[in-house]
């Protein structure tokens, strides 16, 4: 028995054509064919001309990018080199092989353009009834920034390098007298100086950089990417952006995706839902989300016919089982709608003292009771000396209404699909694109990238519910 060997020596011969390098079903042509059916005009990506000097036409630079982002190359370099070494791409580009630096100048210039990609990829989508616009689901996940959580500046430290700075220069500056007195060679002089000027170039650097944490209302600034937020996730603390995504429920397919400059989901849904009403042009009679947006304030502002299925934290702690409502916590008081009262279990009223709402976002109001002291389960229900204090939301009503839909049947229902419908594009993309991190900076150029993986994941929905063929002909209108 022989070992099998290859022989790089003996003639092969590709196809006589750039067209048989792929198989007709092979998915790189519907890849081609949806940016075919984009309408580059509405991108505002224009495919005339201009100049003296010959360039890449747009439509093939945009093939690639979004071709590669499908099978996880993002880097300017590796597509380039993939259009030199993969038979798939050098089909998509007809043999052309642009260089990283005009792949990464086309994605930078037009990253405005690209995030209308994935608002065509959606209406796409409709004229092939894969949207039915019933239900929508939103979800929101960290993806890191292109930025070192170190680059990270607080006020606390800037002022803390501030003054270990002024320490140094402060012993520069004695180094320096000290060369003068015993009057050694002028190059020692030179160079302490040298470093003095760098010390307060350093300096003027942190006081430019203290002035914009102080503007800010994070408190704080990535000085690599501005717009990027800190955020507390499983493998630590880092430089990241929170992505948001809202799907359909017939076929889990994104209608809403951006990249947001906050570290938590609350007050998002109404930003999100109202931007999948444009870009599918339909109202959702339901929408759904987990109870990291469940913001009162937020969800009034929400179209009334549309009904919000979301949970509040008690109601998402109980569902894992892991919290029980107390004998004397909130939900066991009454509240009176008639005299605007508080009724606690054993009977006692709490009646409104404050006049107008505070708290955070001013949205509360204070309810105290008297006689707590002479009840028997005083140091159980409240320790305070003035007695129970009770706060009440303006938007308390659209809170129980809420909780109202989540424990109903067809509420159940719809949260039930939540997890299938709006997890699943995160774990494609951060799984199998491998796209945890973003290649860019800055909010425009990210939005920019969540639109092209958005998109990507939506072509490969596609083409599992269609196939390849079907939707060829499909996009290919015939």
């Amino acid at each position: 028995m022989a070992y099998k060997v290859g022989d790089r020596s003996q003639q092969t011969y590709l196809p006589p054509t750039i067209d048989d390098y792929v198989g007709p079903q092979d998915p790189v042509r519907v890849y081609d064919a949806f940016v075919d059916a984009l309408d580059f005009k509405r991108l505002g990506i224009s495919t005339e001309p201009v100049g003296s000097a010959d360039s890449y036409y747009p439509p093939i630079l945009l093939k690639l990018i979004i071709y590669g982002y499908s099978y996880g190359i993002r880097s300017s370099r590796k597509l380039e080199r993939a259009c030199y070494h993969n038979l798939s791409f050098q089909w998509l580009l007809g043999g052309q092989k642009p260089d990283y630096r005009t792949i990464a100048r086309f994605r930078s210039d037009n990253r405005g353009p690209i995030k209308k990609i994935l608002k065509q990829c959606v209406r796409i989508c409709m004229d092939l009834d894969l949207i039915e616009g019933n239900i929508f689901f939103t979800d929101g996940s960290k993806f890191r920034a292109n930025a070192s959580i170190n680059k990270t500046w607080t006020k606390e430290r800037c002022e803390k390098q501030l003054k270990k700075i002024d320490e140094q220069i402060d012993q520069l500056i004695e180094e320096c007298e000290a060369i003068d007195q015993t009057e050694a060679s002028e190059g020692s002089m030179v160079k302490l100086q040298q470093k003095i000027e760098e010390k307060e170039q350093l300096v003027k650097k942190i006081q430019g950089t203290l002035a914009k944490v102080e503007n800010d209302t994070k408190g704080y600034i990535n000085t690599t990417d501005p717009e990027s937020v800190k955020s507390q996730g499983r493998q630590g603390v880092h430089a990241s952006y929170n992505v948001q995504m809202t799907t359909d429920n017939k076929h889990g397919l994104i209608v809403q995706a951006q990249a947001v400059s906050h570290n938590n989901d609350l007050n998002q849904l109404k930003e999100q839902v109202d931007q999948a009403m444009e870009n599918t042009g339909l109202k959702p009679k339901n929408v759904c989300a987990d109870a990291g947006y469940h913001s009162p304030r937020d969800v009034a502002q929400i179209d009334s016919s549309i009904q919000v299925v979301i949970p509040n934290k008690k109601q998402a702690q109980e569902a894992k089982g892991s919290e029980s409502c107390g004998p004397f916590d909130k939900e066991r008081f009454t509240y009176d709608k008639d005299t605007d009262e508080y009724v606690c279990p054993v009977g006692n009223r709490l009646r409104r003292v404050s006049t107008k709402p505070s708290g955070p976002n001013k949205d509360y109001l204070s309810y105290h009771a008297c006689g707590c002291k002479d009840c028997q389960h005083f140091n159980i229900c409240t320790q305070c000396p003035n007695g129970r204090q009770i706060s009440r939301s303006i938007y308390e009503e659209t809170s129980d209404a809420l909780a109202k839909i989540y424990d109903s049947p067809p509420g159940q229902e719809i949260y039930s699909q939540r997890k299938e419908k709006s997890e699943l594009p995160f774990g494609h993309i951060k799984n199998n694109l491998g796209a945890g991190q973003f290649m860019l900076r800055g909010k425009s150029k990210t939005d920019a990238e969540v639109s092209i993986l958005s998109t990507c994941f939506n072509l490969a929905r596609m083409m599992t519910i269609l196939g390849v063929p079907v939707l060829m002909a499909r996009l290919n209108g015939t």
